[in-house]
């Protein structure tokens, strides 16, 4: 082989290292978000973009380690691992970018819990459903489902005399806020159904466009290990009898 192909290979084998790492930090970071806001959906079809996507950074790295070996050592099986595990990381990324796509283009169906939490709200920090509440729209700097009016139609808001929402609807840039209604200027305006569908898009389409980098890279070294495979594939003559008799020997 010679030290152009070698450097090639071993400078790929790195890049799907890298690429490896982002996309599982994609995946990664869908898991979180749905461990965060799991309440909101009835299924938990939506984590899985993210296994998928683990999975392949798993062959990649593999693949990365394996790369780097071919690229010092010569071997035909390994080659043919090689080249198979690549095939494996282009199924697996495949199918999470097609569910990544899919599952994007209908969030808004798959929150089908979101309104019903909201509606279970108690205002106890003991309740699990209000403390997710609450950090929802603090973290997301959102309040209610669609705009702060949406409080009006909950138990809650009507038990503590109607005129406030929690606390956690307050826009952090004003100190003195206290959930008033009757200063809405002083609330968060965006709701929180847009707010969730925003978060969830921006990674579903990170893993989206994973997958096509994923492609060019596996293209870059699928070329090069089919050159590296054909420098191999010289055929040598050998005298192997004293009788002139000649045998075709295939390295």
């Amino acid at each position: 082989m010679s030290d152009h192909l070698r450097t090639l290979l071993q400078l790929s084998s790195q890049l799907l290292w890298v690429v490896g790492l982002v996309v599982g930090l994609s995946g990664g970071y869908l898991l979180l978000k749905y461990n965060e806001y799991s309440l909101f959906f009835p299924k938990d079809d939506i984590t899985m973009p993210a296994v998928l996507t683990l999975a392949s950074t798993a062959v990649l790295l593999v693949c990365g380690l394996l790369g780097s070996w071919l690229s010092v050592k010569e071997s035909t099986f390994l080659q043919g691992l090689f080249v198979f595990l690549l095939v494996v990381v282009f199924c697996l990324q495949s199918s999470a970018s097609a569910l990544a796509y899919y599952h994007s283009g209908k969030l808004d169906s798959e929150m089908t819990f979101l309104a019903e939490v909201f509606h279970n709200y108690t205002g106890s920090s003991l309740d699990d459903i209000s403390r997710a509440v609450d950090a929802t729209q603090e973290n997301l700097r959102c309040c209610g489902i669609t705009g702060y009016r949406d409080w009006r139609e909950t138990l809650w808001f009507n038990q503590t005399g109607g005129h406030f929402v929690p606390h956690s609807c307050c826009n952090s840039s004003f100190q003195f806020c206290n959930g008033s209604i009757d200063n809405p200027w002083y609330l968060y305006s965006q709701g929180c159904q847009v707010a969730l569908e925003s978060a969830f898009q921006f990674v579903l389409s990170f893993i989206y466009w994973g997958g096509l980098i994923v492609f060019l890279s596996e293209v870059l070294v699928y070329l090069t290990v089919v050159q590296l495979m054909e420098d191999n594939a010289n055929i040598e003559y050998h005298i192997l009898s004293k009788h002139r008799t000649h045998f075709c020997v295939v390295r």
